[in-house]
């Protein structure tokens, strides 16, 4: 069934590439609302999380409505996703989504400080029927039919602190909570300088990203070995999220990035012959 949260809830910080104090307020909302984040400070404008309001996707996922913009939706949108909050008012007092550590864990125990409501209507699930890939060069992501939502990512990197990773994991609210919400954004020392002339980045620090130099990670323990691929995943969910619906199938990505991730989700809401939406009660196993 359909869920939203028992009570609004809401946490403040900075934004990594505008540097810009935000709120942030979660507030329930009904059945087949999707997620619809609101601009408090431009008169409650709504933009829904979908695809369609994709407009850049450089270091970072950001959505655009009639000129309207909000950035870094990614790991808001990702914590709800993973944990299955289907519907939700987020109240923004400000044009990016603050970074808070850097991860979905902070959004992850906002949501479990409101509490979780299931509503009486049901799910719609994005289920695969056919493969669908998206390439750049040797990177590339592509989803195939499944029962369930299932990722398997790979990622391959010169520097000596990352090198070779790879995940395979079902994502469930339990799986996610546990072996992906914590995972935090990097980046390389080396780029800082070149991002900050670029008006990005401005809000960055050792806080709320695991920066790494030419040796290895500047700012303390990783949460994991391969928190890097795991954060990847983090990603990917957040942006896979904009497809509107919990997706059935088995994404798999080699060296992807927002823009991937968002190809694939726009590949998934138009190709039609390639999904199908079904309802809880109409579900059937893939061949």
């Amino acid at each position: 069934m359909q869920s939203t949260i028992k009570q609004g809830v809401g946490i403040s910080g900075v934004g990594l590439h505008t540097g810009c104090q935000v709120s942030i307020r979660l507030i329930p909302a009904p059945a087949d609302t999707g997620i619809v984040f609101r601009r408090t400070d431009l008169r409650n404008f709504e933009i829904p999380a979908l695809r369609q309001h994709v407009s850049r996707v450089v270091l970072a996922t950001t959505l655009m409505k009639r000129g309207v913009m909000l950035s870094t939706v990614e790991h808001l949108l990702s914590g709800l996703y993973g944990l299955g909050i289907d519907n939700l008012y987020v109240d923004i007092d400000s044009l990016e989504v603050p970074i808070l550590d850097g991860s979905a864990l902070p959004f992850v125990e906002l949501v479990r400080q409101a509490g979780r409501r299931q509503l009486p209507e049901e799910r719609t699930f994005l289920q695969v029927t056919q493969e669908l890939e998206v390439r750049d060069g040797e990177k590339f992501i592509r989803v195939q039919p499944s029962d369930e939502l299932r990722i398997t990512y790979e990622i391959d990197f010169t520097h000596p602190a990352i090198g070779r990773q790879k995940i395979d994991l079902v994502i469930t609210p339990e799986s996610y909570s546990r072996e992906i919400s914590f995972a935090r954004t990097f980046g390389f020392l080396a780029e800082v300088e070149q991002l900050r002339k670029s008006n990005l980045i401005r809000g960055g620090s050792l806080d709320n990203a695991v920066v790494l130099d030419d040796n290895g990670v500047m700012n303390g323990t990783l949460r994991s070995s391969d928190e890097f691929v795991r954060h990847k995943v983090l990603d990917l969910l957040g942006d896979i999220a904009l497809c509107g619906y919990p997706v059935l199938g088995h994404i798999q990505a080699y060296k992807g990035g927002h823009a991937l991730h968002t190809d694939l989700a726009t590949r998934l809401a138009r190709t039609s012959q390639a999904r199908r939406l079904v309802r809880e009660s109409e579900f059937a196993p893939c061949a």
